[in-house]
């Protein structure tokens, strides 16, 4: 009867704790996802119901869609935000797969220093690069346009990916490099049909992560560029902000819209980008 006892309450203690823990995470996830419901039913109030008692509109409307896809232009902005990220994206997951697969795996004069030195870069804040990379900009004619934008997201978001594809090569087995050394394989092929197609959890993580970054990036946007109809999205939307009033159905109709690329992106990557997070974690 003593066992029983012990093992009912052990039982008992185990789906109590489970119990708390789920009450905790719920109530975190209703905090956490609250201002994003409340944004997406704004977008759909009208303007002079924003603050109302309810949290779902009495009055259903695409008013402030229609006044950003027509008015506002919003499709000319997102296009530019579109095409800037996909640039930067493409980019940098091309340079951060070739030198991460160096850093990894291949041996050259001054690895260690050179990749010490990209890391550095990492603990310098964006803000104070900004002078300086606008001066360097200005001088190679780059100022007020999306090639210098990208070049600058390029340079900023290229260390730190780097490092993820390193990591995530050196959690690769190295026997498969080694028999494609012995079947004659050149150090590119070995790079591109052996280990490239199982990095594609490291690759995944590093695009969501810089789409991510690129998409949302606002100090360098309202800098480097400086005529409104080639500026991307967030700095456009932060105009939308009155002095004394904002149209705040319109401003969350456009916010709304903004996070829609980040999802698809993450929907489609999903188990790629954990498994490329959880990579690291099983190796002995």
């Amino acid at each position: 009867m003593t066992g029983t006892r012990r093992i009912d309450r052990y039982l008992m203690e185990r789906w109590l704790g489970r119990g708390v823990g789920y009450a905790i995470l719920i109530v975190l996830t209703i905090i956490s996802i609250f201002p994003l419901i409340w944004m997406i039913m704004t977008s759909f109030r009208q303007q002079f119901d924003v603050f109302g008692k309810s949290l779902i509109p009495q009055t259903v409307t695409l008013d402030a869609y229609t006044f950003i896809l027509n008015e506002f232009h919003f499709a000319t902005f997102f296009g530019n935000s579109l095409v800037v990220s996909v640039m930067t994206v493409f980019t940098v997951v091309c340079l951060a797969t070739l030198s991460g697969y160096a850093f990894a795996h291949l041996e050259f004069w001054g690895k260690e220093i050179i990749f010490m030195v990209l890391l550095g870069t990492l603990m310098i804040p964006p803000t104070v690069l900004l002078l300086p990379l606008f001066l360097q900009l200005r001088d190679f004619g780059l100022i007020n346009s999306q090639t210098g934008l990208i070049l600058a997201y390029i340079g900023g978001g290229l260390a730190f990916s780097v490092f993820l594809m390193r990591s995530f090569f050196r959690t690769l087995p190295t026997e498969l490099i080694d028999a494609g050394r012995v079947d004659g394989a050149s150090e590119f092929g070995i790079f591109w049909r052996i280990m490239l197609p199982l990095a594609r959890p490291g690759i995944a993580t590093v695009l969501i992560f810089q789409f991510m970054s690129t998409w949302n990036e606002f100090l360098y946007a309202v800098t480097l560029v400086h005529t409104p109809n080639m500026r991307t999205l967030q700095p456009t939307i932060f105009t939308m902000v009155g002095r004394y009033s904002t149209n705040w159905p319109a401003l969350t109709a456009a916010l709304t819209l903004s996070i829609l690329p980040i999802l698809i992106v993450y929907i489609f990557m999903q188990r790629q980008f954990v498994a490329g997070l959880t990579a690291g974690a099983v190796k002995q």
